[in-house]
């Protein structure tokens, strides 16, 4: 993680002013001045560097959300996929399954039409048989008169 490192503080030499020397003032300034941009590089340097590690860090972290995220794409994008194969499955088994009931239902109208035309047979037997029976019963009387 980030740990901060403490800046560099410029810190000048003075010199008492009972002490000053010809020039000590401004060679005093000089030094300020000259502590001052050596801080200011040094401050500089640190400000690139972090930087520069701070972008490291970024793109390291938005790599990893990118990978954790095409993780989970690529994961729907598999199953997806499958989910679509088994549905083009069960659409054919579906398919088929409705031509077989189709062919079924068609089947069953022929037999009950079967059915129906032996029951119809059966009954112009039955009609047939009482007719017969009442042309023999009526031959029958005439004879017997």
């Amino acid at each position: 993680m980030y740990s901060p490192t403490p800046l560099p503080v410029a810190r000048a030499r003075v010199t008492p002013s009972s002490d000053a020397e010809p020039g000590g003032l401004e060679s005093s300034l000089l030094q300020l001045v000259h502590d001052h941009h050596q801080s200011s590089l040094r401050l500089r340097e640190l400000t690139e560097k972090k930087k520069k590690e701070a972008i490291r860090n970024a793109a390291r972290v938005s790599d990893l959300l990118v990978e954790a995220v095409n993780g989970g794409v690529q994961e729907f994008f598999v199953n997806e996929k499958c989910i679509e194969l088994e549905i083009r499955a069960l659409a054919a088994t579906i398919t088929r399954f409705m031509k077989q009931t189709d062919q079924w239902l068609a089947a069953t109208h022929a037999i009950n039409t079967a059915v129906k035309e032996i029951g119809d047979f059966e009954n112009w037997m039955k009609t047939m048989e009482f007719d017969c029976k009442s042309v023999v019963a009526a031959i029958h009387n005439i004879h017997q008169e």
